[in-house]
């Protein structure tokens, strides 16, 4: 199912990857008493780009729409541990507003795919 249109979501997944991984090595360096939440942002932010790579190399647009939906649900759930890092004060405002921005976006992004994608199965 490789296309053009899925290129964005490629680099961006890949560079919120990137990121998610430098901020589970500073959580592991400067928070160690979060061990369990850091592991689980590294889980659901890394995933969102695993999955959206098993996506462009779907056979069907059934599996492509599965595996966006899996990277759509990823991202939820990587925002959700986003806003508890900044509740309890893991993450400043700074951080915060950064990482979180780019993961909202992604998640507009694959919502639009996914929406698209459903609409041109019908």
């Amino acid at each position: 199912m490789e296309s053009n249109s899925s290129n964005i979501i490629v680099d961006k997944s890949f560079a919120f990857s990137v990121r998610i991984i430098r901020l589970y090595q500073w959580l592991k360096k400067n928070h160690k008493d979060i061990d369990s939440l850091a592991k689980q942002i590294l889980r659901s932010g890394t995933s969102i780009g695993a999955n959206v790579e098993e996506a462009v190399g779907a056979f069907s647009r059934k599996e492509f729409a599965s595996k966006i939906g899996i990277s759509y649900k990823e991202t939820r759930e990587t925002l959700y541990w986003l806003r508890l890092l900044k509740a309890t004060d893991y993450l400043d405002e700074n951080q915060y507003t950064s990482i979180y921005s780019d993961c909202d976006e992604i998640k507009k992004i694959l919502a639009s795919i996914l929406k698209t994608t459903r609409e041109n199965n019908d």
